[in-house]
């Protein structure tokens, strides 16, 4: 097989996952972004110095950025070299995508909360999902079937050794 043939295996490092979102929203399409970075943030990313709790992403202008995303500052930087906690950070997506999560989240209800960051081949990736907002009766509605999928597993194993003791 051909070198330009052959399949590049990417390696995927999750950095920090916002499992809020999960909870908060109903995921529909997900975008993988890039994310323009400082080197100092990249140095705090490294080690592990990072919050996504409140991460959400908003278009503004054709261009797409993040929000909420908290940096903590590398602490051997000089003043002069260190960036800002919060600041907002311009991703990087194609044109048709930016412009395709700016129609639905005009319409109401929708959202782009940040899913997680990651390194993909040595860069920072960030994945934000297109999102409408769950109500409380969606969120113990969940509740509900994920304590009947629990309480279901358990019958099953229940009865598979109950048949391998006979």
């Amino acid at each position: 097989m051909p070198e330009s043939m052959k399949k590049i295996r990417s390696d995927v490092k999750i950095i920090a996952a916002n499992k809020k979102a999960g909870r908060d929203y109903e995921i529909g399409e997900r975008y993988e972004c890039g994310v323009e970075l400082r080197g100092t943030e990249v140095k705090s990313i490294r080690a592990g110095k990072v919050n996504v709790a409140d991460a959400f992403a908003c278009v503004e202008k054709g261009q797409l950025f993040l929000y909420g995303c908290d940096i903590q500052p590398w602490e051997t930087a000089g003043s002069w070299f260190q960036h800002e906690t919060r600041r907002p950070r311009r991703l990087l997506a194609h044109k048709r995508e930016i412009l395709k999560m700016e129609l639905r989240t005009t319409q109401r209800g929708f959202a782009l909360p940040l899913l997680r960051l990651y390194w993909k081949n040595g860069k920072v990736k960030a994945e934000i999902g297109l999102g409408r907002g769950k109500t409380h009766r969606d969120r113990r509605y969940d509740l509900k079937a994920r304590a009947e999928m629990l309480e279901a597993r358990r019958e099953v194993v229940r009865f598979n050794k109950a048949n391998m003791a006979r």
